[in-house]
């Protein structure tokens, strides 16, 4: 396993396993090393968990009212995280901002990893066309997210639609980035230079060859993606650029610091914030985990 400098996650080493397609007894091998990680296997619980609360969110709790007659009550046998400066329920703001919040996660990254890995494997293959790609993902790199976030949310309205627009829009550049890196190496190895030999088509030798012997790369992009997603959407919402007709963790945070109870309610930032980190440290942990049950190297050992 190595590290992209430029953005500071791990990426699996395509070197220690040059077939373009795993077999069904590496995946097997990757497994077991798998489930030698302690860390992995709990980050993989918790996502689990998360998972599981954002789709049960209306078994596990009722959507919280406009308003309640428990004002900022601490938690308590009857509001178990509390209730919030309209009496609303806290536990159940979490619940279902969960489900809004792995939404915005889950969509943002899937078009984030799509729009990379395009750019990346076309860009590796097409080497005439690299030099470009790389100047302007390196553009894109350099810009300052936050701001132009911020910008463009404010500009074309707070809504979900928008949210997931965003931060996909300025995720991709980083998938790009890990995806060419291994694809690049990919693009040089002898089974590829006996596909072109076999056909003209690019799309066939990058659907068939490139993109499967990147997937590893994939696989940790969309964990690191999601995770991030995460974390965006929750600073747009706690800057009130969120949606407003929707749970999220950040909107938690954002009527909190507007109430001007932030500071006075503890559990009003506790417990989303324990939410958000649950779900950012498990996809690191996760990520890591299976890099390392990637590498024979780490196996090995």
């Amino acid at each position: 396993m190595s590290i992209d400098k430029a953005i500071g996650v791990p990426i699996p080493d395509v070197g220690s396993e040059p077939v373009a397609t795993e077999s069904g007894r590496a995946g097997a091998a990757t497994w077991r090393a798998f489930r030698k990680e302690p860390l992995g296997i709990i980050a993989a619980v918790v996502m689990l968990v998360l998972l599981f609360v954002a789709v049960a969110a209306p078994l596990l709790a009722p959507y919280p009212a406009s308003y309640g007659t428990a004002v900022l009550k601490p938690p308590s046998a009857e509001n178990w995280f509390g209730t919030d400066p309209l009496g609303r329920d806290v536990f159940g703001e979490v619940i279902w901002g969960t489900q809004q919040s792995l939404l915005v996660a889950v969509a943002a990254s899937v078009i984030a990893i799509a729009v990379g890995t395009l750019v990346a494997v076309i860009g590796a293959y097409f080497r005439r066309l690299d030099g470009a790609i790389s100047v302007f993902v390196d553009l894109m790199l350099s810009l300052p997210v936050l701001p132009l976030m911020i910008l463009i949310a404010a500009l074309v309205g707070p809504s979900t639609t928008t949210i997931i627009l965003v931060v996909a829009a300025f995720s991709w550049p980083e998938v790009t980035r890990l995806v060419r890196s291994q694809a690049l190496t990919v693009v040089n190895l002898p089974y590829i230079d006996a596909a072109r030999l076999m056909t003209t088509s690019p799309v066939w030798i990058i659907t068939k060859h490139v993109i499967p012997a990147v997937t590893p790369v994939i696989v940790v992009s969309v964990v690191v993606t999601a995770s991030r997603a995460v974390l965006s959407a929750a600073g747009l919402a706690f800057l009130g650029l969120g949606d407003p007709t929707t749970w999220s963790w950040g909107r938690i945070l954002y009527e909190a610091q507007q109430s001007g109870a932030m500071s006075s309610a503890w559990w009003l930032t506790l417990f989303p914030s324990i939410a958000i980190f649950a779900l950012v440290l498990s996809a690191t942990l996760l990520s890591i985990a299976y890099n390392d049950a990637r590498n024979p190297k780490s196996r090995r050992r």
